[in-house]
């Protein structure tokens, strides 16, 4: 079956790349060195897309939300060619809002606490509605911090931005992009129930020591350590949303029936990966 990935950046292009030859087809808003078959899409256009598909397909779909109603994905959805069989969409776990520390799973009720989590939610909503309709199976992949490649937060150590003090950090839920990526493409497969999977990697060590971790690998100093007080006079907001959002999210259903045990279960493995030892 042809698999549609909409969006080949950092998560997509993995994708793109790991999917059988001649069985994919990528769709980017720019061009992008691949040998697989890409079309240039503007993904907030109107007009049907520049796909010809007289096979049953599936959808791998990365795209950012444009708005808090995301209506990019709306405007996806109705210029599609067909209806896809199956539509695999990138979350996030930040649908969960701040659990104070608490375990999460994928029965726990979303509570979306900033303005960045909000249209996942809105998206997540508009996508199962449409599926409803439309006779299609939806999975979602509630995806926390993806790191890798170029991804390890080396400028901001070099820049000694300052992070919290190991005891002020919250819990950590992350995946190294290349296990997201086997996540996404284990989805595609119809012996997996159609719902929704939170992804991860398991371990749940704070970003403090994930910075400190890619210091010690790479030989930069540790990042300065400040408490939250001085940390709300000098953070960004963004920033600060982040911070004030705290869980532990349960990967068990990713493993048990999504099928994918992470490569990268301890992160110190996959810091070591992403900076190419």
């Amino acid at each position: 079956m042809l698999t549609v990935v909409a969006g080949t950046g950092y998560t997509g292009r993995r994708v793109l790349d790991g999917l059988p030859n001649g069985e994919v087809v990528g769709l980017s808003r720019t061009a992008i060195d691949t040998t697989r078959p890409f079309h240039t899409v503007d993904f907030d256009a109107t007009g049907a897309l520049p796909l010809e598909i007289s096979t049953p397909y599936a959808i791998v779909y990365t795209v950012p939300p444009g708005g808090e109603d995301d209506l990019r994905l709306k405007g996806f959805l109705d210029r599609l060619p067909g209806t896809p069989t199956r539509f695999v969409y990138l979350s996030t776990t930040g649908v969960y809002g701040d659990c104070g520390g608490a375990l999460v799973d994928e029965d726990t009720p979303v509570n979306p606490g900033s303005q960045l989590s909000k249209p996942r939610v809105a998206a997540e909503n508009r996508l199962r509605a449409w599926a409803a309709d439309n006779d299609c199976d939806v999975v979602v992949l509630r995806v926390p911090g993806i790191y890798g490649p170029g991804r390890l937060g080396l400028e901001r150590l070099r820049e000694r931005v300052p992070v919290l003090t190991e005891a002020e950090a919250n819990p950590g839920n992350r995946i190294h992009v290349d296990d997201l990526a086997r996540c996404c493409i284990a989805a595609l497969s119809s012996a997996v129930p159609a719902g929704v999977y939170n992804v991860g990697d398991g371990d749940h060590r704070t970003s403090t020591w994930f910075a400190d971790e890619v210091a010690r690998q790479t030989g930069l100093p540790l990042p300065p350590k400040i408490g939250r007080e001085e940390a709300a006079r000098t953070f960004s907001p963004t920033r600060l949303a982040f911070l004030a959002s705290s869980r532990v999210v349960d990967t068990t259903r990713m493993r048990e029936i999504l099928g994918v045990k992470p490569i990268y279960e301890n992160p110190a493995e996959g810091i070591r990966a992403s900076l190419g030892r």
